[in-house]
């Protein structure tokens, strides 16, 4: 846990419209005033990332959430049962309190309570709305772990709150309700802790494109190591790192006894581990992952690793 003078110094930045990664329960969030254009803009740029992708609005408790997005009785219940925790909401935005770069201009707004303590304390001391994505470049390996920020982030951004490894591992589940229940990203809550609630989930629609977005999460190559990644890999091929699973050993694995909690808390530092090991030339295999529970998330972060990979962006550049 940062000390008091760390808290207290990030949270001067932030309302300097300066730009702190900080510990959640999922991943590391790089964090920035979600009212200000500046900061956002600032997001964007120390990301390189597309500003047609929407950014995620960390708020410390539902009053604070409430005065930025209208709840339906049952996004109150969603929140009453899983918030705080790793569950982001898409609901309709009450306008003109938030950056509309921080909502890609979009009349919704993703929209979650932390539960690390960290992010907690962060959020309380600097008492503003963090516009928060993974604090990595955009397209690449999400952190887990204050080193591997500074790996990716180092120059670029103000300060790096150290709160250790992240306990779960993946970003937040992302659901929309309107006009009925759907799972946009799955991620550290499952689905099968959701449906009893919502009712069974659908899947986002065919508006989804690789310049159309209804919430963060949704681009389809992301999450990305250097080295090229295969999938269902049963042993490794000639120059290529194997990462296991369960019975399927490998050069690394991400979990011998086949648990998805502890694979799901492994998955992006595993494959941080595997670029290293693979080098410029080498490629990644990956076990066959179960598509059940955290599965589910860690098979759809894989799928989108291993996808091919968009050209570079043109950086968004604020004054």
């Amino acid at each position: 846990m940062p000390t008091a003078q760390d808290l207290t110094r990030a949270a001067s930045l932030l309302r300097d419209c300066q730009l702190v990664a900080f510990p959640t329960e999922t991943v590391y969030g790089l964090g920035g005033d979600a009212r200000s254009d500046i900061a956002v803009a600032r997001i964007f740029a120390a990301k390189n990332r597309p500003t047609f992708n929407p950014l995620i609005i960390h708020v410390p408790d539902l009053a604070t959430a409430q005065t930025y997005a209208q709840f339906s009785p049952l996004a109150l219940d969603l929140a009453a049962r899983f918030w705080p925790g790793p569950l982001t909401l898409v609901l309709p935005l009450i306008g003109g309190r938030l950056s509309a770069l921080a909502t890609a201009g979009l009349r919704t707004v993703a929209i979650r309570i932390p539960a690390h303590p960290t992010a907690q304390a962060l959020l309380h001391a600097a008492g503003i709305p963090l516009a928060a994505p993974s604090a990595n470049p955009s397209g690449k390996i999400s952190p887990t772990t204050a080193a591997h920020v500074a790996a990716g982030l180092t120059g670029r951004i103000a300060a790096i709150l150290d709160g250790g490894p992240c306990a779960v591992g993946l970003e937040s589940t992302i659901l929309a309700l309107d006009p009925h229940p759907t799972l946009l990203r799955p991620g550290g809550l499952p689905s099968e802790l959701i449906e009893p609630v919502t009712g069974p989930l659908a899947a986002p629609g065919p508006q989804i494109t690789a310049t159309h977005v209804t919430s963060p999460g949704q681009l389809a190559s992301h999450y990305a190591p250097n080295a090229p990644l295969r999938l269902n890999a049963t042993q490794a091929q000639p120059g290529e790192t194997l990462i296991g699973f369960g019975p399927i050993p490998g050069d690394l694995t991400l979990s011998a006894e086949g648990d998805l909690t502890e694979a799901a808390a492994n998955l992006f530092a595993t494959l941080r581990t595997a670029d290293g090991l693979a080098g410029p030339d080498g490629r990644i295999a990956i076990a066959p992952i179960p598509h059940q529970d955290l599965g589910r998330a860690i098979n759809d972060r894989l799928n989108r690793a291993a996808a091919p990979r968009r050209p570079p962006l043109i950086p968004f550049i604020c004054s």
